[in-house]
């Protein structure tokens, strides 16, 4: 009786499942809502965690014009001896300030005895990474005072080996940018330079330089290739610049100007960086910006990757968080005028004074700049009041430039409401909005505009990154769980695409060995970089935006969480296609039938999967495609197909109409 009882149950149980049906999702393709923005999905860039100089900017030399508060920071004297200051040569810092006011020091290389050996080493950004076989151009202004000298550079690996050198002629008795080109024998990330000085005689040296010649669209003196690669690949709508805090600076005396950043690469005025002693865990005294990247490179790299350029600029506030020196109203008149400017250096004319000086930098065309934002992360009535001033006068005469603010650090509160209410007065173009939260808050938020006011202003998600143990914390990771719980997020940010028109993961770039803050976008060292899953999960949305959302349901409700599932779903006018995107936030696989109204009776679609099963792995420079997305097929038959979601997976369907 037991046995036969048993045998009973299990064929009920089977029979059962048989008969369970999938839940089903509906799309229907013929009915768009609203327009996706080209700027939906986009960059935003920050020199933080060495992005900049030591990262994007592909300059090899730190402290390559002395101008560090310590001047020998990155040098050492060669021969490397206790010795050194008894010797007959001299190597003295020598101020230049009457000839170059912004780069004053150089160095006075007095060499008395031919036969005695003196130079300089540079150990780079945490060493000098050397590829074998690739060229590398050396430069460096010279003056010789008196005597006969000239130059010899060599690359020398990890074990002190020679494995590339030039002779480098000092002739000249003015200011002269003296080159030579190093052909490398073998590969090494952890290289030095050193520059010794052959012969007799007094010379001056300054703004000492080297680059790989295989540079971003090989432009001397260019940026890293294969980081702006990873930046072209994700090929957003826009790149907000410079950032971020260093917009406001600790101090106004430490704000970022746009000014100091163009013009002649020798006269552009170097700046300690903010981020270099903020974080006690990681304090970084020689983190210095020498705008190499300025704004002009800045909007060209906009140009070359397709890309909107979103320029930031300093109100008159410094960091809040820091000083919160703040400039009086009555005398804000340079800052404004400094944003009226950059509008004129980006789309003026070559008859005017900044229009002219892009085309004498190489760009007669204009840039096309649309948009720009007034200050950073800035909240209070000292805001609001800057930001009225700023708005007044860029309207009067840049009436068809859009105008960004924002609504302070956090997305909620006191503060943030405060700025809300300022902001639906002050009507901006967009508001930027930040979230630095729990991947669970992302989870739970994929709803935040679903219910917002249409008739106010548009929102900018500025700044958003899943911190997976807490905001601010060294030991954050760019782990599975964190990137699929933003891909859920960012369903909702699609959904409401007539309210969210701009939206960018922050920060961009970290070097492994020299990052302040985390989690981060792209990882890279002195020779490689990678993608993080979270940089997948936007490459995923912006590489598959569509131009129009349309309807996605789930039993008639949209898919905002309902049993961890997220969907989102567009057509691209452009290409004929119906996209749609699915997030599983479970640790279940679940399946659907997903039926497409508006597609053939039979086609094909492309499915990019991106997930783990382990929702804790992370990619590493080790390791970098831990976790990657994988291409496939589905076949749809009468607009109908059977899709499984694994756990803590992201799919991206596209299917022709």
């Amino acid at each position: 009786m037991i046995k036969i009882t048993s045998i009973l149950l299990m064929i009920a149980v089977c029979f059962g499942s048989h008969a369970q049906k999938n839940s089903k999702i509906d799309i229907d393709a013929t009915k768009p809502l609203v327009t996706i923005q080209p700027t939906m999905y986009g960059i935003f860039f920050e020199d933080i965690n060495f992005a900049a100089d030591g990262g994007l900017y592909a300059e090899l030399i730190k402290n390559r014009s002395f101008e560090f508060e310590y001047p020998w920071m990155a040098w050492k004297h060669l021969p490397q001896s206790e010795t050194r200051f008894n010797l007959v040569n001299e190597l003295t810092i020598y101020n230049n300030a009457r000839l170059n006011p912004k780069n004053p020091k150089v160095v006075r290389v007095d060499k008395r005895n031919a036969n005695q050996e003196i130079g300089l080493q540079n150990d780079g950004f945490d060493g000098i990474g050397i590829k074998k076989g690739e060229k590398y151009d050396f430069s460096a202004w010279t003056k010789l005072n008196k005597g006969n000298l000239n130059l010899l550079v060599e690359i020398i690996n990890s074990k002190n080996q020679v494995i590339g050198s030039t002779n480098v002629a000092v002739t000249n008795a003015n200011w002269t940018k003296t080159e030579g080109v190093i052909t490398a024998t073998e590969t090494d990330a952890n290289c030095k330079v050193n520059v010794y000085f052959k012969g007799e005689g007094q010379l001056d040296i300054d703004m000492i330089s080297l680059f790989p010649q295989d540079t971003w669209k090989g432009r001397k003196g260019g940026l890293r290739k294969d980081l702006v690669q990873l930046l072209a690949d994700l090929k957003p709508g826009f790149v907000r610049f410079p950032g971020g805090c260093i917009v406001e600076g600790r101090t106004l005396a430490e704000r970022y100007q746009w000014k100091k950043t163009v013009g002649k690469l020798e006269n552009r005025e170097l700046l300690i960086n903010r981020w270099n002693m903020e974080f006690k865990h990681r304090p970084a005294p020689d983190y210095y910006q020498t705008f190499g990247l300025g704004f002009f490179e800045y909007f060209q790299l906009c140009e070359d990757i397709g890309a909107s350029p979103l320029p930031i600029l300093s109100c008159g506030l410094a960091c809040q968080f820091n000083s919160s020196e703040t400039t009086a109203l009555e005398d804000l008149d340079p800052f404004v005028q400094d944003a009226l400017d950059l509008i004129e250096f980006a789309n003026g004319g070559l008859d005017t004074k900044w229009g002219a000086l892009r085309a004498e930098m190489g760009h007669p065309a204009p840039f096309n700049l649309k948009m720009i934002g007034v200050g950073n992360e800035q909240w209070g009535q000292e805001y609001f009041e800057r930001y009225e001033v700023f708005s007044k006068a860029l309207r009067a005469k840049f009436p068809d430039i859009k105008l960004v603010s924002g609504t302070g650090p956090g997305s909620k509160g006191e503060m943030f409401e405060a700025a809300e209410k300022a902001m639906t007065t002050l009507k901006p173009d967009l508001v930027d909005e930040h979230y630095y939260d729990s991947p669970q808050w992302f989870r739970e938020n994929a709803t935040r505009y679903d219910n917002y006011d249409r008739q106010r202003y548009k929102i900018f998600a500025g700044e958003y990154a899943a911190q997976s143990n807490g905001v601010t914390n060294p030991d954050n990771k760019n782990n599975v769980e964190c990137a699929i719980a933003e891909a859920a997020f960012m369903t909702g940010l699609e959904r409401n695409a007539d309210v969210v028109h701009m939206t960018s993961y922050a920060p961009l770039f970290a070097h492994v060995n020299r990052w302040q803050w985390t989690p981060d976008l792209i990882w890279f060292d002195n020779l490689t970089s990678f993608g993080t899953v979270n940089y997948y999960v936007q490459k995923m949305y912006a590489n598959n935006a569509g131009t129009n959302t349309i309807p996605i349901k789930n039993n008639g409700e949209n898919l905002t969480g309902k049993n961890n599932l997220y969907g989102a779903a567009s057509i691209d006018e452009n290409t004929n296609e119906v996209i749609v995107k699915l997030v599983n936030t479970s640790s279940e696989t679940q399946n659907f039938d997903l039926s497409i109204n508006g597609i053939a009776k039979k086609a094909v679609g492309k499915v990019i999967t991106l997930k783990d099963k382990d929702q804790k792995m992370f990619n590493t420079i080790s390791d970098p495609n831990k976790v990657i997305p994988t291409e496939s097929n589905v076949n749809f038959e009468k607009g109908l197909s059977t899709i499984s979601l694994e756990p803590f997976s992201f799919k991206v369907l596209r299917i022709k109409k």
